[in-house]
């Protein structure tokens, strides 16, 4: 009796050591790391990513969003091990908006967003009153208000800065409407607008090139650089840090230049 006891207990003994090495060894047994990204050039590049991870044996399974708010309740939910789709200010706002634990893992690309029109070549051609569209979002709002800043168009209250709001603009002289809209919208509301801010993703999927149809385009070392995010439990996981290191590769980087060109910019 003694000896089946022993027995008994040491293939629990082994069953649990099996266990708990397969959580730490950070192989692919519990399935294909699930990364939650925006469709277009997100999806695009991490299906690159997907592609060079594969040549080592790590399976990614890219999962298309059509929205900026699903990817992080995914995530928070555990629907995802991770995303992609987001810069920093907007997953801040997100996380203390809506009391989630999320985190930065790595930064990726930056999507300059530009200023576009139907009607005008160049801002020189603003009319008094006209109507100017710009992200209705937290984080949208102050980035667009600051490139209609550096465009000259506008100036801002001093050290407003990303948290900027159409009520800190300090001068107009053009009497300027600001209208903010759906992000994903403007592109289609363009021919309603003198003129817009449109994000480069979107501008994009419109079938406009960003370096090309632009009347003014974001600097590349604007703070808007999009990330990795994780739970923050999950930030030093190791799944999680091969997904950084197969994204950050010389391989994905070349694809995003051969691609894109200088209309998404990589960070690293």
């Amino acid at each position: 009796m003694k000896k089946s006891f022993y027995l008994l207990g040491a293939l629990i003994l082994v069953i649990l050591a099996g266990c708990s090495g397969n959580e730490a060894s950070g192989d692919q047994e519990d399935g294909p790391l699930k990364v939650g990204v925006t469709a277009g050039p997100h999806e695009d590049v991490m299906n690159k990513v997907k592609e060079v991870a594969a040549e080592d044996g790590f399976e990614i399974e890219v999962i298309a969003f059509n929205d900026y708010v699903m990817p992080n309740t995914a995530l928070d939910e555990g629907e995802l091990d991770a995303n992609v789709f987001q810069h920093e200010p907007y997953l801040n706002d997100f996380v203390q908006e809506r009391g989630l634990e999320l985190s930065k893992v790595a930064t990726t690309i930056n999507f300059p967003m530009g200023i576009y029109s139907d009607q005008y070549e160049s801002l020189d051609e603003l009319k008094e009153g006209d109507k100017v569209g710009l992200p209705n979002h937290s984080t949208g709002e102050p980035r667009a208000l600051m490139l209609f800043e550096q465009a000259g168009i506008i100036e801002l209250k001093d050290g407003v800065g990303v948290k900027a709001t159409i009520k800190d603009i300090e001068k107009n002289p053009y009497n300027l409407e600001f209208v903010p809209l759906e992000a994903s919208q403007i592109p289609r509301q363009l021919g309603e607008l003198a003129i817009a801010a449109i994000n480069t993703n979107f501008a994009m999927e419109s079938g406009r090139v960003p370096k090309e149809d632009s009347l003014v385009i974001e600097p590349e070392n604007s703070p808007w650089v999009n990330v990795i995010a994780t739970k923050t439990e999950n930030k030093d996981n190791e799944r999680i840090q091969k997904l950084v290191e197969y994204y950050q590769s010389d391989e994905v980087k070349q694809f995003i230049q051969d691609d894109f060109k200088d209309s998404v910019v990589a960070s690293w």
